[in-house]
């Protein structure tokens, strides 16, 4: 019996309000054989957001721990609360031949990077500051200097974003979703070896 071919670990990242949540899901409506992995987090569910679908919500303590366990792949500290990947939770999806997909900030797809060379670094940017702006307005789960705080740590992620392997601007979702079909579609092609391809813009 021949063995299985690993998967590849994409990692999707971008401001908050640029719709990487979003394209995500489309994503795996789109294409077959990817597999999520969930992130764990110590702050409370949002509105609509399940246990086991969005994040694993688990308490401060029990986070310590995994982290002394060394049982994160990547794990951060984020406006007071922590968020983190389980390394048995990639390694699962890529054992089992399927591509996984994380979606996390910036600090921990860096983390991944320096642990997993062969990650793909995805970074979704908005078409403009103002758009941004206005997405989050339109979201309304930011205002006034909380809005000012998210838009300040845009501009810092957007800085980062030249350390990643792809960048694809969110200004039409079937665009941008098109994009990252054919980003990964094009690792598959080649054995999902590592490519020296560097794409910007969401409709290429």
């Amino acid at each position: 019996m021949r063995p299985i071919a690993r998967g590849l670990l994409y990692v999707i990242s971008g401001p908050s309000g640029v719709g990487k949540g979003t394209l995500r899901k489309a994503l795996f409506r789109k294409v077959g054989g990817l597999g999520y992995s969930v992130s764990c987090t110590t702050r409370s569910p949002r509105r609509g957001e399940r246990e086991g679908v969005d994040y694993q919500f688990i308490d401060p303590g029990l986070f310590q721990r995994f982290i002394s366990e060394e049982r994160f792949l990547e794990w951060a500290e984020v406006h007071g609360n922590f968020y983190g990947t389980l390394k048995d939770s990639v390694e699962n999806i890529l054992s089992e031949g399927r591509d996984a997909v994380l979606e996390i900030d910036v600090q921990g797809a860096l983390q991944v990077k320096r642990s997993m060379p062969e990650a793909v670094l995805i970074f979704i940017l908005p078409p403009t500051e103002d758009e941004l702006r206005d997405r989050l307005d339109r979201r309304g789960t930011e205002k006034g200097e909380d809005l000012k705080k998210r838009l300040d740590e845009a501009r810092n992620e957007i800085l980062m974003s030249e350390r990643y392997d792809h960048l694809v601007v969110n200004d039409d979702i079937e665009a941008a979703l098109d994009t990252l079909e054919k980003i990964i579609m094009s690792y598959r092609k080649t054995g999902n070896k590592r490519k020296n391809i560097f794409q910007r813009g969401g409709n290429q």
